[in-house]
């Protein structure tokens, strides 16, 4: 297997942060910059990031033509409206679970659960086609098979449309994220 330059993997980070969505325009500069200057030290990161990130949002603004009206992001969207409902909060792009733990932390008392996920789970999402879901009941203890949580949460997912299935540990969903910016 042949690696890609350098410019190429930080060029295709721009896209998946510009596909993404999950930051502001602001932070994916500065994650963009950052990264510029780690992997290619005295070139001009700032420039390079903002070309890059403009030349990602006009390829995926050309994209979007071609999407469905009703894509796989927003029946994940009012799936995790209707989990959101029934004392599942949804946490997107999510640094790690150190996140997820505060937010049980400080409103497990009021939740069933936590579904969350990473920014690099969307982006094998935008790539891909499936986004991996971690479930965590309001205790932090895993979902696990045959748990009625688990059962809600699938059942959920398949009420909107998407194919979805718990495999080693995460919930599977067929999806391609495809958040219109």
């Amino acid at each position: 297997m042949t690696r890609r330059p350098v410019e190429e993997e930080l060029q295709d980070f721009a896209r998946l942060q510009v596909r993404a969505d999950l930051l502001s325009s602001e932070e994916q500069q500065r994650e963009v910059r950052e990264a510029v200057e780690a992997e290619m030290p005295g070139t001009e990161a700032d420039l390079l990031a903002r070309a890059w990130l403009a030349g990602a949002r006009k390829q995926t603004l050309a994209a979007q033509a071609d999407w469905p009206a009703v894509t796989d992001h927003d029946r994940l969207e009012s799936a995790f409206a209707e989990c959101e409902g029934h004392g599942v909060r949804v946490l997107r792009g999510v640094e790690d679970h150190w996140r997820a733990k505060a937010e049980l932390d400080a409103h497990g008392a009021e939740l069933r659960g936590v579904v969350w996920f990473t920014h690099p789970d969307v982006w094998h999402a935008v790539d891909e086609g499936m986004l991996e879901l971690n479930l965590w009941h309001a205790s932090g203890a895993n979902a696990a098979p045959g748990d009625p949580l688990l059962d809600a949460v699938l059942s959920c997912l398949d009420g909107h449309g998407l194919q979805a299935h718990f495999d080693e540990g995460r919930i599977e969903v067929a999806a391609h994220w495809q958040k219109r910016i």
